[in-house]
This record gives C-alpha cells, sequence and structure tokens, in this order.
C-alpha cells in the first residue's frame, strides 16, 4: 500500500488591491443570475510580483443559491515594474450567507471572516524571467469591500 504523499507547501507571490466599478447587471438568466464588475486599476505588492493592475478588466460573475454563491471569471492584467505584462485569469468561489450575499450584492461592507472566497489564479507573461509564471500552480484568497476586491496569490511548490 502507498504511503500518503505529504502536502504541497505554499509560497506567498503577491497581494492585490483592486479597483472596481459599478456592477453590470445582466439578470437572471437560465444558468443563473450573471453580472459583469468592471476593473478600473490597482496595485500589487509582495516579495516576486510588484506592479500595478491596469484598467479594461472585468470580473464575470455567476450568482447562485438567491445569492449565497457566487462563481467569479476574473481577467485582467498585470503591468510590472520591470514594464513586463501577466495575463491574469482568476477563477473564484465565494459563499456566504443570504444576508451578507444581499450586504455585498448592495455594495456594503462584509466582515471577511463570514465569507468563504478562494480563488485559483492561472497567470501568464512574456520573456524568461516570467516564464515560472506558467510552470506553476496558484491559490489565493480573497476580500470583498464595497469599490475594492482584495487578493492573496500563492504558489503551490
Amino acid at each position: 500500500m502507498r504511503q500518503r504523499l505529504p502536502p504541497p507547501e505554499l509560497e506567498h507571490v503577491c497581494d492585490l488591491e483592486i479597483a472596481v466599478g459599478q456592477p453590470l447587471d445582466i439578470g437572471l438568466t437560465a444558468a443563473g443570475l450573471r453580472r459583469v464588475i468592471p476593473i478600473i486599476g490597482g496595485t500589487v505588492s509582495g516579495p516576486l510580483i510588484k506592479g500595478r493592475v491596469l484598467p479594461g478588466g472585468a470580473d464575470f460573475q455567476l450568482i447562485l443559491e438567491e445569492g449565497r454563491q457566487s462563481h467569479l471569471d476574473a481577467r485582467y492584467v498585470i503591468e510590472l515594474d520591470d514594464g513586463s505584462r501577466i495575463f491574469v485569469q482568476n477563477t473564484a468561489l465565494r459563499v456566504t450567507s443570504a444576508q451578507d450575499a444581499l450586504r455585498l450584492h448592495r455594495g456594503e461592507p462584509v466582515d471577511p471572516t463570514r465569507v468563504y472566497f478562494r480563488c485559483q489564479p492561472r497567470l501568464e507573461a512574456a520573456g524568461a524571467n516570467w516564464s515560472w509564471l506558467g510552470q506553476s500552480q496558484f491559490v489565493g484568497t480573497g476580500q470583498r469591500a464595497p469599490d475594492t476586491v482584495f487578493l492573496s496569490f500563492y504558489r503551490v511548490v
């Protein structure tokens, strides 16, 4: 019988503070409630990546279970301090109570300990010094504020 393999370790890559615009409500579709949240900028700081989030991205949301569960698909670009650019596709799951879901939907603050917010970012960049981004798996945690999303990304080592 095989022994259990050790769990992977996590290496902190960066923290993001992403400014978001007013939600664009698509409405209740056959799949669920659809919203698009514009990404209008932000900052990136950390031990491995530093730069800024460029305006022009968006978070495409599918909201289920009367708002308690949100499936997020954000796509945006980070411009690094060295001028390189990283394409980010970050899928996430956010789960909370019905009351806190209503607060989030209205753009009100919610205690982050009351919200499960985990993500799986995929990062792509050109250039040899950033090739490790496409050769690694990443996970992260998130927190939603009324006009900002805070994320921490970790490389699975």
